[in-house]
């Protein structure tokens, strides 16, 4: 029997933890119920072959393979479902209900209500065993299967657990696997069921800087529980009523393809194990060097690549013969791809400057931009060439605004949660590449950044990283948990680098050797401005945008629409809908700003994500959604109202505008390494949030600010050429 689901996760009335938004949404969900269990299932994609991602052993629920499913979405039609015990589908009580063979079947039953006449298979640890019972079961059913971190039941020793038994009594201050029983898990309460997961998931992802990994699965864990963990757990292994069925004698008999995927350093199941499997298959064996039992989630690239190769190899005739064409080296025109960061616009801002610069340099450049709302939006405007597969990119901004409340964003925090987007992006970043580039470059394209130093074989061509801002640093809220998380992601990036400093060909900063603020990367690391000198480039700022001089303040007013006797305030967020709290504020306190100020004109720009009818109308107030001439109205205005984001900040202080900002709250890059520059530039006047919720307070501010001579230091206008010529040096 099949049903509808309304939404992911609500199976049962149950909700599951979030590690953060999705890449990419389901195209179809549904519940099939086989013997009066629940099993929630998950389509994605729509065209393609069929691949069948199996639940795990049901400690996490299928969500453990979200860095798989948007990439091979795009590729095949793929199917994920909550194994019996976890996420939204049944839990059954009694052992027996979880014995291998009701996996098996309940695959079967997925196939068949989704309508999968066959696919590949792929299992992640016990995953692998119920993938092989349903080969054996129905093998015409079965195209192949790819078997990750293999833990089934093989005659392989595996001595660092075995000197435990599970379902014997606990041992008097049990650690390690000795958690690994039943009596702890049930009678040692929370604490002691917790000091367990946190044995387990760090034996499942025993990488260095795991901690996100680590920390999805610790709360999944959870959710599953003790009791319904130990269940599993009996059902598996053959105890309390249930019955276990050897497997080695079912694949010997396979006859279906088979890559086995194993870590070297597999401190769950040894990767004697995923040698074996291979042998008794004669399936394919790759070791993974240094890498655990969790490569799904630690080692995504390989793992995407693995199965997308796999699966096109064994799955069905081969496709019509293609047309193709290939250039000779000497007829390329020479192309360049731009990734700008969409949290804000001043990135694609710049870097277009730069790509002007860059064309001048080299006549007939092809610039390419992958890039998404609002920056595809912005491109376009200027009537650069938007890549067509830009389309599918996941929404970082979506997720960015997702994660903030009332002016209130933990960046840090949201771009850690944010992992599965970046894992997304740079799969499809990374096809787009293998088309032929001769320089690729990155401005604050993190996972381009991070993932090139993960796989550093991928690079293709000369790769050039810009950025404003270097690390990750804590705020006073995150309390002792984000130090330590901020200084292990520092850690990590400083590791990629002295492992392989050729992999950027250019590191830019945006900015002055000053800028860099003065901190360390976290206990024991180096200082972030000794460390910044030692390996960037520094262009100087980069705003794309000419300043506007006293003389030409006026006709600029006039085109604008602006009177001479009208003090002109410009409200504005930047690209991204985080800022409406903020917007609403000042809309509450134009009747104060204009008590405080005589004939005050306020502009409010919502920018190109807020709808302008979200903004209360006010007598003096004027609203305006995305203008592409934002610009012109900052280098007009008397006064401006910003949140505290670099580029429009900087732009403000170029154009020599008194202005108040407002930084998001919890925002590490907006209150610590933007303040520290402004502060050097002697630029704005910076203004809590909780003040700003003062319509007189805010008011006051704005009046002060209109009348305190603007002193802040010139800003530096050569940096877009600056940086195209050491982009020109790599064409």
């Amino acid at each position: 029997m099949t049903t509808t689901m309304p939404a992911a996760g609500t199976a049962a009335g149950r909700t599951a933890y979030s590690p953060g938004s999705r890449a990419a949404l389901p195209d179809a969900a549904g519940v099939v119920v086989r013997e009066g269990v629940e099993l929630a299932w998950e389509r994605f994609g729509t065209t393609g072959p069929h691949v069948v991602l199996l639940p795990t052993w049901s400690i996490v629920p299928s969500r453990v393979w979200r860095a798989q499913t948007a990439f091979l979405g795009r590729h095949f039609r793929v199917t994920t479902f909550d194994g019996r015990g976890s996420g939204a589908s049944g839990h059954p009580a009694e052992a027996a209900a979880y014995s291998d063979e009701e996996y098996a079947a309940d695959t079967l039953a997925v196939l068949d209500a989704t309508g999968v006449p066959g696919a590949v298979l792929v299992g992640l640890s016990c995953g692998v065993s119920w993938a092989v019972r349903v080969a054996a079961m129905r093998p015409d059913r079965v195209h192949g299967i790819v078997a990750i971190a293999a833990s089934c039941g093989l005659d392989v020793a595996q001595p660092h657990r075995e000197t435990h038994a599970w379902d014997g009594p606990p041992a008097p201050d049990p650690d390690g696997w000795a958690m690994y029983n039943k009596a702890f898990w049930l009678e040692s309460g929370p604490q002691g069921y917790d000091r367990f997961l946190e044995f387990f998931f760090g034996r499942m992802f025993s990488e260095p800087h795991s901690t996100k990994q680590i920390e999805d699965c610790l709360v999944w864990g959870r959710e599953t529980g003790p009791e319904v963990l130990a269940a599993v757990t009996a059902g598996r292994l053959g105890c309390d009523g249930a019955v276990c069925t050897p497997l080695e004698p079912l694949c010997r008999d396979l006859r279906c393809p088979v890559l086995v995927v194993h870590g070297t350093q597999d401190a769950v199941r040894t990767s004697a194990i995923g040698e074996r499997l291979a042998e008794l298959t004669g399936g394919e064996l790759l070791l993974v060097e240094g890498g655990g039992h969790g490569l799904p989630a630690r080692d995504p690239v390989l793992v995407n690549h693995e199965i997308k190769a796999f699966a096109e190899k064994v799955s069905g005739p081969p496709s019509a013969p293609a047309r193709r064409t290939w250039a000779r080296g000497l007829d390329r025109p020479k192309r360049a791809l731009f990734l700008s960061s969409p949290i804000g616009l001043g990135h694609a801002r710049r870097d277009a400057a730069i790509a002007a610069e860059l064309r001048a340099l080299h006549p007939g450049l092809q610039v390419d931009w992958l890039a998404q709302d609002p920056v595809s939006r912005f491109l376009e405007h200027r009537g650069e060439r938007v890549h067509p597969a830009s389309a599918s990119l996941a929404s970082e901004s979506r997720h960015v605004e997702s994660e903030c409340a009332d002016h209130d964003l933990d960046a840090f925090a949201a771009i850690r949660r944010m992992d599965e987007i970046l894992v997304a992006n740079f799969m499809l970043f990374d096809e787009v590449a293998a088309s032929g580039y001769d320089l690729v470059v990155g401005d604050e394209a993190w996972e381009v950044d991070h993932f090139l130093h993960e796989n550093p074989g991928l690079k293709r061509a000369p790769f050039v990283w810009l950025t404003d801002f270097v690390g990750w640093l804590p705020m006073p809220d995150g309390g002792e948990r984000q130090s330590l998380l901020t200084a292990d992601y520092n850690a990590e990036m400083l590791e990629h680098r002295a492992r392989f400093p050729a992999l950027r060909d250019r590191s830019v900063f945006v900015g002055d050797p000053q800028d860099v603020v003065p901190a360390s990367f976290g206990p024991g690391l180096p200082q972030i401005a000794e460390w910044t000198r030692s390996q960037f480039d520094f262009a100087g700022y980069v705003s794309g945008l000419t300043p506007v001089g006293d003389d030409e303040r006026a006709a600029l007013r006039e085109r604008l629409g602006y009177r001479d006797d009208e003090p002109v305030c410009v409200v504005s967020v930047g690209g991204s809908a985080v800022g409406l709290p903020l917007l609403r504020r000042v809309a509450d306190a134009v009747p104060a700003m204009r008590r405080a100020v005589d004939g005050l004109r306020v502009v409010l720009v919502t920018g190109p994500r807020i709808d302008p009818d979200a903004i209360p109308a006010r007598p003096g107030l004027e609203v305006h959604g995305f203008l592409p001439d934002l610009h012109q109205h900052l280098a007009a205005c008397d006064v401006a109202v910003v949140q505290g984001g670099l580029s429009t900040t900087m732009e403000l202080t170029a154009n020599r505008r008194p202005f108040v900002y407002v930084p998001l709250r919890n925002h590490f890059e907006q209150n610590i390494h933007v303040r520290h520059r402004l502060d050097r530039y002697g630029a704005g006047h910076c203004l809590d949030y909780a003040q700003a919720c003062d319509p007189d307070a805010l008011a006051a501010q704005v009046a002060r600010a209109l009348t305190t001579p603007v002193t802040s230091r010139p800003v530096a206008t050569d940096g877009a050429a600056k940086v195209a010529g050491w982009l020109a040096d790599l064409l």
